[in-house]
């Protein structure tokens, strides 16, 4: 069975008072395209959909026009809120387009319950986890020991403690979470001192972990726990990235490859350095992309 594995899009971001729609549009055209060239059985979206809680009524319409154009193509969704998505905006309606098989992480109210999709290898079952804090994990079970919820990691492990997994079915997992050791961009917002960091250990047991939160991507302890990163540019930390698409495929229990597919931008981001007046100087952009240099104060 083979999975699109998208995250971070971030719909409605401003990069430098620079709106990204037309941006965001021409890139999620661009994966639609690779859809019709590299069939798959189901679409991951591991989270931050939105780039706030409030999106513009804009990228509420780039989504809809996404899903809508992703269901035509007969492909289940799966998809889950992050860190800036409002759980509840991303769960309205989800009873309504799981019958379009266009599934929605709920607001979080316990364990998750597996979807099952099934190829000639038997089932897959596919768990979906919001983005979680310890408050949301204690509210659910309080009669959990308080040091069992105190941290995320204490928390996301309490979550799956109590995830009924069949260990002879393959499971993949949706998350939305910082996993220890992962390397972080500017455009990220980490805590100080990695307090909202999980270990990796926690997702043992899953045959493939689609993260989201992470805008680099990145394996994260195994080959089989990744971050895809985001399809575009949001920080001039990201500017010497290739942002790509990644699709994941299993095979028998035990049997994971994964495989990348560049994305091109409709516009690139550079970061350019040098002195006032060679920054303003139009001649330096009309030649081949290069990097100003300058010894200058």
């Amino acid at each position: 069975m083979r999975f699109l594995h998208l995250s971070d899009l971030h719909l409605g971001k401003r990069v430098c008072e620079f709106s990204m729609l037309d941006d965001q549009r021409y890139i999620l055209a661009q994966i639609l395209s690779l859809l019709d060239t590299h069939p798959v059985d189901a679409v991951l979206l591991a989270g931050d959909l939105y780039d706030k809680p409030v999106p513009p009524a804009e990228a509420v319409r780039l989504l809809d026009w996404f899903l809508t154009a992703l269901a035509e193509r007969k492909l289940p969704v799966f998809a889950i809120s992050g860190n800036h998505d409002s759980a509840d905006r991303i769960a309205f309606g989800s009873h309504l387009l799981a019958e379009s098989r266009v599934y929605m992480s709920p607001v979080f109210t316990g364990a998750p319950e597996p979807i099952p999709l099934t190829d000639e290898y038997g089932p897959v079952d596919i768990y979906l986890l919001p983005f979680l804090k310890p408050a949301t994990v204690r509210h659910v079970w309080p009669e959990e020991p308080a040091e069992s919820t105190q941290s995320y990691s204490d928390a996301l492990g309490c979550v799956l403690r109590h995830c009924k997994r069949d260990p002879a079915h393959r499971s993949l997992l949706v998350a939305h979470q910082f996993v220890a050791g992962a390397a972080v961009c500017e455009s990220e917002e980490p805590s100080v001192g990695g307090l909202d960091s999980v270990d990796v250990s926690l997702f043992e047991g899953f045959d493939y972990v689609a993260l989201g939160h992470l805008h680099s991507p990145q394996k994260v302890g195994r080959d089989t726990a990744r971050y895809c990163g985001t399809p575009l540019k949001y920080s001039f930390s990201e500017a010497g990235q290739q942002k790509s698409v990644t699709f994941v495929e299993l095979g028998p229990k035990g049997s994971v490859s994964i495989t990348t597919e560049p994305l091109t931008p409709l516009h690139d981001l550079r970061e350019l350095r040098g002195s006032y007046m060679e920054l303003t100087d139009r001649r330096a952009y009309e030649a081949p992309p290069r990097t100003i240099t300058s010894t200058s104060p």
